[in-house]
């Protein structure tokens, strides 16, 4: 099996909000859900550590995820699953709950933080020598930038380890537009951005409207991904990128992970109706063709699957029962002629170099 970076893995949601055991098999933790009935996901999980281990997953970019939303949280309709909250010391409080989590599992020897290039180096480099006893690597991302209380705080949270930043996730966020929003940065998300440079915080283009993607690209300087986003010409909507913002990428030697989620690879998919039977590994394969495409090369792509975010294998490619599936990819680009090189750096090793480069040193 081939090592496997994943550049989004929502974690600390899944454990907390879900209120999942990662440690435990992935058997134990849909047996334990299989009574619950609040959510079409439960019962239907795909990530836990030891099925990562299983997969052949090394490393992961593991998110904080919380929003402030407070036209969208009446008391009546909170659940436990909620990523939004009224106010922002909320937000921050609960992403500061889910890197607690993370550091927790770090006292446990269950996974690892990675803070700068060499960090990643001696991880990778100890991992791959014994992938069945190592603790699994995780570089710290915040998915919408909410959490931060101000942009003075940005250079706190670096110091807490959070080495990746999306400005949005859905809808109006404070520093900035996300999916199915439009517009520019705000204000605060200006200055925000200054603060990220001058720390060295590496920005996530995922979810950022339109308007916000050009303008983080034309003021900022620093290094940019995208941690899991698709393409538009494939499955038209917002949440995929035009091709005009993939070669904006490329040219900031970007790479783009790959998601596995359903309503991001068919078009017209219905939550809760469309069968998972139309989507398979096939259409994720598509979408890295389209990218090697417009790029040349099989540099500017990655794996950023986007697991248990929200959904289970009820709306994930047909041949994805779990994280470990992920390694069907592998035969799915061979036969379209990829190569064992190329094939590794979808798999692994575009990230490696992305995160050597732009990590601290």
């Amino acid at each position: 099996m081939r090592p496997i970076i994943d550049a989004h893995l929502d974690l600390s949601w899944s454990a907390l909000q879900w209120s999942r055991d990662l440690t435990q098999p992935l058997a134990a933790v849909r047996a334990a859900e299989a009574h619950m009935t609040d959510h079409r996901g439960r019962g239907r999980g795909t990530v836990t550590l030891p099925e990562m281990r299983a997969g052949r997953i090394g490393a992961c970019l593991a998110t904080v995820l919380a929003r402030t939303k407070p036209q969208v949280c009446p008391p009546a309709g909170f659940n436990r699953r909620d990523l939004d909250f009224r106010v922002q010391a909320q937000t921050y409080a609960m992403a500061q709950g889910q890197l607690a989590y993370y550091r927790a599992l770090e006292q446990q020897e269950q996974l690892r933080f990675i803070r700068t290039s060499a960090d990643l180096r001696q991880h990778w480099d100890a991992w791959t020598a014994a992938p069945d006893s190592e603790p699994l690597g995780i570089i710290l991302a915040m998915e919408g930038a909410d959490p931060i209380l101000s942009p003075a705080q940005a250079e706190a949270w670096f110091a807490d380890g959070l080495r990746c930043l999306g400005m949005a996730h859905y809808g109006p966020g404070v520093y900035a537009h996300g999916t199915g929003g439009e517009g520019p940065l705000t204000p605060a998300g200006r200055d925000l951005l200054h603060e990220l440079e001058q720390l060295g915080m590496i920005v996530d283009l995922t979810h950022c409207a339109e308007p916000g993607f050009f303008e983080v690209l034309d003021r900022f300087s620093g290094p940019v991904h995208a941690s899991h986003n698709m393409c538009r010409a494939l499955v038209p909507a917002d949440r995929q990128f035009s091709d005009e913002q993939i070669r904006a990428l490329i040219g900031r030697g970007a790479v783009i992970g790959m998601a596995l989620d359903g309503w991001m690879l068919y078009p017209g998919w219905k939550v809760g109706q469309t069968s998972n039977e139309v989507i398979s590994l096939e259409d994720v394969a598509n979408h890295v063709d389209y990218v090697c495409q417009i790029a040349g090369n099989a540099k500017n792509v990655g794996i950023g699957s986007d697991l248990d975010g929200g959904f289970g294998y009820e709306q994930t490619p047909r041949e994805l029962n779990t994280i470990a599936d992920l390694q069907k990819l592998d035969g799915v680009l061979k036969t379209r002629g990829y190569s064992d090189a190329d094939i590794d750096g979808i798999f692994y090793g575009n990230w490696l170099r992305f995160f050597s480069e732009h990590l601290p040193k």
